[in-house]
């Protein structure tokens, strides 16, 4: 049993329509995904791999900003633009 976890971070960053996670972790190394269209689907990314560092004992922490004043809230194009 990991009686000291070690703690991984996931952070969306990115903008309207390309999104990364970007990954710390517990040796501090910080690493960055493949792009995503919306921010929902960066954030189910970085939920899939938290599961797996949970798995491991470890400490997680998801962080998604808030929408920007000029962005949808998933941080994609609004299908009603796609029209």
């Amino acid at each position: 049993m990991n009686t000291q976890a070690n703690m991984e971070t996931y952070r969306m960053v990115g903008l309207e329509g390309v999104w990364h996670v970007a990954h710390t972790d517990e040796a501090g190394a910080d690493q960055t995904s493949m792009a995503y269209a919306t921010k929902e689907a960066a954030f189910e990314a970085a939920v899939s791999a938290a599961s797996n560092a949970i798995k491991a004992g470890n400490d997680v922490s998801i962080l998604v900003p808030g929408a920007r004043a000029d962005e949808s809230a998933l941080g994609g194009t609004d299908w009603h633009e796609l029209s």
